[in-house]
């Protein structure tokens, strides 16, 4: 273990084992400082001292809490600390612990190998990996973990993918043109059951064995960087598990929200920013828990937020994170992320988050970002995902009958509240995701309508998101959420249909398959789609036409909505069309004049030539 010095165990006085957290630190890190959180369950440490010998390190400060199974101590780490062992003396009721706790070398190549961030032009791929492929059965099961259930036939439980399943297939998301992968949590969730989700921690600084590891994680995250992409990581700074050692057995009470009883979120955001809120609506939605199964974190309590902070900081640099996503992030209080923001990017100029805030409307989704609104608290994150602009504008573009209020006029309207944000092109946008029913269902399993999604996806502004499986099809509706959590097929040994060969697939999912390919492939290529400006003009009855374009490349893109055909003349657009006679559809390399036909629900992209 001291490759990774992940979570060190020394065997101490009566096989007593004492644990780290964060479970090693690293030399050179621009922020000297670091608490360690020092655990012994058999021990008592009310009344333990503690002394540090190593050069270049320094103890501050040591931190007693109720429980007695915990100290923490306040170290700086000097510019002159090598990399090796730290001894901790612990004198505790008589007896003299002496403990070792790694400082690593830095990770190299900052910028270039990981902690890149993203952009514009990454296409992000999100999978769950116990669903996408089982790569190593050996741990399909763990003994000691608390669910040890698996069976493919029941939505619930875990069915054995892993994360040598995900590094087995990087070149199939290459043919995706995919640049970047998400996955939900990869941190252990010793849960008694509903673990395949990962969204219910028990320790944030151990990989789950059920998915190799932390091995089989840095393995992954070498292979994606060697390849030229990224990763991101799920993580939930909102609640743990109800297992967690840290609920189970808490530093002090006040480690997570305490309620007379039981008391849930209402999950009504708006009571945040409304001038004319109470504070008791504010208090119930960022202090009730999730679920019962989630208790919710006090972020207030500043031991809390250094383990938090430390937790995402060594994330990064011991598996080369490149990204965040971060789970239920509108439940979170903002100024504690706003400093966890900062305190990442002050380790990492180039690290990206973007929070998870299912929210109604587009003000509600500014508010958690970096906004133009005049708000107390104004936050700093980088990104949403942008629930919004999938609700309140492609889902009623393509299901909705037009007219003066319905239709395509609210996706137009939609992206016009753009001006709310800073950086509105960062945002992450998507059509369906782990807890929401699949963007083919939601539009009616219609194979053109789900097209014009896609195609949509791939040039409107913003990073695109596509959900595993989406790219042949995949259906199902989220009642209850494991119907949109079905396995990737030839992800398992035997399958007989297999997504990554393209064997046993029919006809629709094939050829929906490739038209996948070529839009990634071609996104890939187009500086206009990647990083170029973003312009729409007024739908006219059902037709929507908008450009992307910068100073190499214009292209116009074409979305019918209606029921009839319609005419498209490049006159009509001048203020982005001027100059150019034409242009080439890149679905099929056809040639189109300076006036053309667009068939009744199609959608087309049209690169301009002069």
């Amino acid at each position: 273990m001291g490759w990774l010095g992940f979570l060190l165990i020394c065997n101490i006085l009566n096989a007593q084992v004492v644990e780290f957290y964060p479970s090693n630190w690293f030399v050179q890190m621009k922020n000297k400082q670091v608490q360690v959180l020092i655990r012994a369950s058999n021990e008592n440490f009310s009344n333990a001292t503690l002394k540090i010998q190593y050069p270049g390190v320094q103890l501050q400060k040591i931190h007693h809490f109720s429980n007695g199974h915990y100290i923490a101590a306040d170290l700086v780490i000097s510019e002159t600390a090598k990399p090796g062992y730290v001894i901790f003396n612990i004198e505790s009721e008589g007896k003299k612990l002496n403990v070792n706790w790694l400082l690593n070398a830095r990770r190299k190549g900052l910028g270039k190998q990981y902690a890149q961030g993203l952009d514009a032009s990454d296409l992000v791929y999100f999978l769950m990996p116990d669903r996408f492929s089982n790569g190593d059965p050996s741990n399909d099961k763990v003994a000691g973990l608390m669910d040890q259930s698996l069976n493919r036939d029941s939505i619930f439980i875990r069915h054995g993918g892993d994360l040598q399943g995900v590094t087995n297939h990087l070149n199939y998301f290459q043919q995706l043109g995919v640049t970047t992968l998400w996955m939900t949590p990869v941190v252990e969730n010793d849960m008694p059951d509903r673990t395949e989700h990962g969204y219910a921690t028990t320790n944030n600084y151990k990989i789950e064995k059920r998915f190799g590891g932390e091995k089989a994680y840095l393995t992954l995250s070498d292979s994606l960087h060697s390849k030229g992409m990224k990763l991101v990581q799920d993580i939930v700074y909102n609640h743990f598990g109800r297992f967690h050692f840290l609920v189970q057995d808490a530093p002090s009470q006040d480690w997570v929200h305490q309620w007379p009883t039981y008391t849930q979120t209402h999950y009504r955001e708006q009571v945040l920013f409304d001038p004319y809120h109470t504070k008791s609506d504010e208090q119930k939605m960022i202090n009730g828990w999730f679920t019962t199964e989630m208790p919710d974190v006090n972020h207030e309590n500043i031991f809390v937020e250094k383990y938090l902070t430390q937790n995402a900081i060594w994330s990064v640099e011991t598996f080369g994170i490149d990204a965040f996503r971060v789970d239920t992030y509108k439940y979170c209080n903002m100024t504690v992320m706003n400093r966890i923001n900062k305190a990442l990017l002050d380790e990492y100029p180039k690290i990206f988050t973007f929070g998870e805030c299912w929210v109604d409307g587009v003000a509600s989704q500014a508010y958690f970002v970096e906004n133009n609104l005049n708000v107390p608290v104004k936050s700093n994150l980088t990104a949403t995902s942008d629930f919004s602009l999938l609700f309140g504008g492609i889902i009623p573009a393509l299901n909705e009958t037009n007219s003066w209020n319905n239709g395509i006029i609210k996706l137009y309207s939609t992206l016009a509240q753009d001006f709310l944000y800073k950086k509105p092109s960062n945002n992450v946008i998507f059509l369906d995701n782990h807890d929401m029913t699949r963007i083919h269902s939601t539009l009616g399993e219609s194979i053109p309508k789900t097209k014009m999604a896609y195609t949509w996806l791939y040039t409107c502004r913003g990073i695109p998101q596509l959900y595993y499986g989406s790219e042949i099809l995949m259906k199902g509706i989220s009642n209850p959420d494991g119907w949109v959590r079905l396995d990737f097929p030839g992800g398992w040994e035997g399958d007989t249909k297999n997504a990554f060969t393209e064997k046993g697939l029919n006809e629709k999912e094939l050829s929906f398959l490739n038209y996948i390919k070529l839009l990634g492939n071609y996104r890939q290529k187009s500086s206009a789609l990647k990083t170029g400006a973003f312009m729409q003009y007024l739908p006219d009855n059902g037709l929507y036409v908008y450009f992307r374009y910068d100073k190499n490349q214009t292209v116009m893109c074409v979305m019918n909505t209606d029921i009839l055909e319609r005419k498209v003349a490049l006159s009509n657009f001048q203020e982005r069309a001027a100059g150019f006679k034409g242009g080439k559809n890149i679905e099929n390399g056809n040639t189109i004049g300076a006036e053309f036909l667009i068939p009744a629900m199609t959608m087309q992209v049209i690169e301009l030539t002069r």
